[in-house]
């Protein structure tokens, strides 16, 4: 069973008197310790997909499977433990709390599970520690350079362990050269055994990707 598995979704917005189609039956798997990436132009609806793979909405029809659960209807409070417990954010802008340090933005999602694990410090630190930022876990974030930021809010999205990280435009804020050390980054995840998948319309950043699924219009034109 792959970790990902949309069939036949289709998402409709009412928008004044109208019903506009964004996704119009898409059929997509995504399997576990698989390194993806979604493509589109503005207005493709890799956007929508992308919030409905990371369960921040659901589908109008269609299934979607996740780790093996249906969560195509489930509530918004359903939906919000799914997150804790299967998903990772990495956006292009990058929410850190300005007034808490780099390690207490990475325990941040411990805060949320209902029973936190022991050792969630050593965790954070151990995070921080591989994306190189042990000796900044009592700074605050406007102390650290976009790069550090970013790789503040990869440790972050890694502290409960999730079988997926999802990085919508990850690079969007940065400069080629610390856009380029964050994907090795997300690579170095993927090597580890965390599904990655980012979301782009960058072309050089998708090819860190070991595959490229594009979607225009509503519709998956390529997944190979």
């Amino acid at each position: 069973m792959p970790l990902c598995l949309l069939e036949n979704i289709r998402k409709t917005y009412r928008i004044g008197d109208k019903d506009v189609d964004v996704l119009k039956g898409i059929n997509l798997s995504i399997d576990r310790r698989e390194f993806a990436a979604i493509m589109g132009t503005s207005g493709s609806g890799k956007t929508t997909l992308m919030n409905l793979i990371g369960c921040l909405d659901t589908p109008t029809s269609g299934r979607y499977m996740l780790a093996d659960r249906e969560v195509s209807n489930m509530t918004d409070d359903e939906l919000s433990l799914v997150r804790n417990e299967h998903i990772g954010f990495v956006f292009q802008s990058f929410y850190l709390l300005p007034y808490a340090t780099v390690l207490e933005n990475v325990l941040l999602p411990s805060l949320y599970m209902d029973e936190p694990a022991k050792g969630t410090r050593q965790r954070a630190l151990e995070l921080l520690t591989l994306v190189g930022l042990a000796d900044r876990a009592n700074f605050r974030p406007n102390q650290l350079s976009g790069g550090q930021q970013q790789r503040v809010a990869i440790a972050r999205a890694l502290m409960n362990k999730p079988e997926l990280l999802l990085a919508d435009e990850p690079t969007g804020a940065l400069d080629s050269q610390t856009a380029s050390e964050i994907m090795n980054l997300m690579a170095q995840m993927h090597e580890q055994g965390t599904t990655v998948l980012v979301i782009t319309h960058d072309e050089h950043i998708a090819s860190y990707a070991r595959r490229i699924i594009r979607i225009r219009d509503g519709v998956i034109v390529k997944a190979d």
